[in-house]
């Protein structure tokens, strides 16, 4: 074998590789996205579960003559706070992205406010 056969098959086996790692990181990012609309589905899945059944409770209510209890205060806090526990971003610099790294102080100091 000659030297310039060896360095070409190099050459040739380097560019292979990059060619793959650039596919593993595409399919890395098509993974994540899945993985968030999964999550964003299932949340606002268990979000239609929970409007139904108060929706049920209600109707019972009308023909019952019973007054609907007021919407809860701070609920729209507590979901973006359960939304945080999830893993995903609240802050408006990540909103709705999985968070990968840990915590996000953009989202704590939202919170903390």
């Amino acid at each position: 074998m000659n030297k310039p056969d060896i360095f070409e098959q190099i050459d040739q086996m380097e560019e292979r590789m990059g060619i793959a790692h650039a596919e593993l990181g595409d399919l890395k990012k098509k993974i994540v996205a899945l993985l968030e609309e999964n999550k964003r589905l299932s949340i606002e899945n268990q979000q239609l579960r929970k409007l139904m059944r108060q929706e049920e409770g209600s109707t019972a209510n009308e023909s019952g003559n019973i007054e609907e209890a007021a919407p809860l205060i701070g609920e729209g806090y507590d979901n973006l706070a359960r939304l945080y526990m999830e893993g995903f971003h609240i802050c408006n610099v990540y909103y709705g992205h999985l968070r990968t790294e840990g915590d996000c102080l953009f989202c704590l100091s939202f919170l903390n406010k």
